[in-house]
């Protein structure tokens, strides 16, 4: 859809908010050049917000223009809408804030990013919203952060890598400091809000597949099947691993989807598990797990839970979220072992079935700095300025997706490994 000239190119909306204002502090240097504004409820946080930023990072933030939109204000949020290219969206928990700025967006012809790694919220746009999308040229892309871009693009990455049929993908994703633990949260409140509510409606998810995808995939073989809840990554010299509850899976699955649905391609098997040190980490951890999962069922338990995020979190969320400190000094690796045919042994039709067990194997890894909230708002603000420049090279004329599908195509690893982000193999095929 042609857009209006004397449109910003991006606005960030919800930028006085923690992740907001990590996104502004990035965009400095990744929107240097772009004509892009902060819009929120409220202009003198607004305000402050930028003069916070102009001190930390020495520059000046004048030309940034300032927008006023409130959630509580649908025209407002409209007229935002109207007045750029894309809206990289910060304001969650998205299962509350996510649809009237989505459907805001697709109204006025502006595509829309956003962080999201609620599951439900991601699916329901989708069901609801691509056709819509599709109609006004309109691309909309949630999990553009570090749920869910490592994993996603990680898979359509080690996939280019491998030269041949990938049968399934096991992620590992191992988060470290290169300092000692402050004592300080790991979480900013948000996330935990968001984690809360996706773990309480989870029950929402398969009736919610069953309308998204009319038909079911072909059983694939050999099937991908659950390691032991905990159990021993020996590659990764050791480390313990335990399913990892996050949006991954989802997220890749849904990609893996669009690739067989759109161009007739064999699906990818995932499983996401994260990775600690020692057993007694793991412990620690499914602890605090256990005492969520039985508070998030009951309405009581919830409220606890908002209530007092710091107390049952065992100190890791909170309102204040972790120091800049923290950040800066934590690190994460995600490894992906790959298994599959050569490109010899290729099938005439993707539901065909190999005869032979595969016979290939590859890891490859996606590395990089403060996965919480640096290296979110870079995946976030590069996804899109990715659609600002290269949105001829994703899939159809616009539409709901998740980032593997929307830009497998494009250079958004590459734009991501000039970053801060690295993209390699370690083992490469046999």
């Amino acid at each position: 859809m042609e857009q209006k000239k004397d449109r910003l190119d991006v606005i960030i909306f919800g930028a006085s908010g923690f992740t907001g204002k990590y996104t502004i502090y990035e965009g400095i240097k990744l929107l240097d050049g772009l004509q892009w504004g902060v819009a929120g409820r409220s202009r003198d946080k607004l305000r402050q917000t930028i003069a916070e930023i102009e001190k930390k990072a020495d520059k000046d933030l004048s030309e940034v223009a300032i927008i006023t939109a409130d959630l509580k204000d649908g025209e407002s949020i409209k007229q935002m809408a109207q007045q750029c290219k894309v809206l990289i969206n910060c304001c969650g928990p998205y299962r509350f804030y996510g649809e009237q700025v989505v459907k805001a967006c697709i109204e006025a012809g502006t595509h829309h990013v956003d962080v999201s790694g609620e599951p439900q919220y991601m699916e329901r746009m989708q069901l609801e919203y691509h056709q819509k999308a599709q109609e006004r040229g309109v691309y909309v892309v949630s999990a553009c952060g570090f749920d869910s871009i490592p994993a996603d693009l990680g898979t359509v990455f080690l996939e280019r890598e491998f030269d041949g049929v990938v049968n399934s993908v096991e992620t590992y994703l191992q988060v470290s400091s290169k300092i000692p633990h402050d004592g300080g949260a790991v979480l900013h409140y948000g996330t935990w809000e968001s984690a809360i509510y996706g773990l309480a409606h989870a029950n929402e998810l398969r009736p919610l597949r069953t309308k998204l995808y009319k038909t079911r995939l072909p059983n694939f073989q050999p099937r991908l099947k659950d390691r032991m809840v905990v159990h021993q990554a020996r590659f990764l010299n050791g480390w313990w691993a335990v399913p990892f509850p996050g949006s991954d899976r989802s997220v890749v699955m849904r990609s893996q989807r669009h690739f067989y649905d759109a161009e007739k391609k064999r699906p990818i098997q995932m499983k996401a598990y994260v990775a600690f040190e020692s057993i007694v980490q793991v412990l620690g951890v499914a602890l605090v797990a256990a005492i969520f999962a039985i508070m998030c069922r009951f309405k009581f338990g919830r409220q606890m839970l908002l209530k007092f995020p710091k107390l049952f979190s065992f100190g890791f969320a909170s309102h204040e979220g972790p120091s800049e400190k923290s950040m800066e000094n934590s690190q994460f690796a995600i490894y992906f072992r790959g298994e599959g045919w050569d490109k010899d042994e290729k099938l005439l039709e993707p539901t065909d079935q190999f005869k032979s067990p595969p016979t290939k194997k590859i890891v490859t890894k996606v590395s990089g700095t403060n996965p919480g909230y640096g290296a979110t708002c870079v995946a976030l603000i590069l996804s899109a300025l990715t659609i600002l420049r290269e949105s001829d090279k994703m899939p159809g004329t616009g539409g709901v997706y998740p980032p593997g599908a929307a830009y497998a195509k494009t250079s958004l690893i590459e734009q991501l490994s000039k970053n801060g982000f690295k993209f390699e193999v370690i083992k490469p095929t046999k």
